[in-house]
């Protein structure tokens, strides 16, 4: 690391502690060459959670729209918030976890998985929209499947 007083790059570290509650390395440093005392920190570098939309346009991944469609879906009903952001947790675990482009597709597939386990009731709202139903068909049909 360049000293920011003399511009070398020959230094030691003094001291490392983790900061930011362990997502930064806060080290302190002198340079050899002048003794001039600085400080560095050490991040993870994370890479941008891009999705594909239905339209083919890359958009950054954002949990809070997930969660939001999801309280929707599970207004009055008998579900805890706790419960809710455990499957936008598990939303965003598959997207970074991905080594492919993540479609929008698959995220409504997955919330949709986990939402049916929980409340069918909320499944079938968040379905409705999700599937962009035309008529009452469409919603008879799913309502139908989730009650066999």
């Amino acid at each position: 690391m360049k000293c920011p007083a003399c511009a070398k790059d020959n230094d030691k570290v003094l001291d490392s502690r983790p900061t930011d509650d362990g997502l930064a390395i806060r080290r302190r440093r002198e340079c050899v060459e002048c003794g001039n005392r600085f400080t560095s920190y050490e991040r993870v570098e994370e890479k941008p959670l891009l999705i594909v939309k239905r339209d083919l346009r890359h958009e950054e991944f954002n949990r809070d729209k997930v969660l939001a469609g999801l309280v929707r879906a599970c207004e009055k009903r008998p579900i805890e918030l706790e419960v809710i952001e455990g499957i936008v947790d598990e939303v965003e675990k598959f997207v970074r976890r991905s080594t492919e482009e993540v479609k929008t597709s698959q995220i409504g597939e997955l919330v949709m998985e986990l939402l049916q386990k929980i409340d069918q009731v909320s499944y079938v709202r968040f379905a409705s929209v999700y599937k962009q139903f035309k008529d009452v068909t469409d919603f008879v049909q799913v309502v139908r499947e989730v009650s066999q």
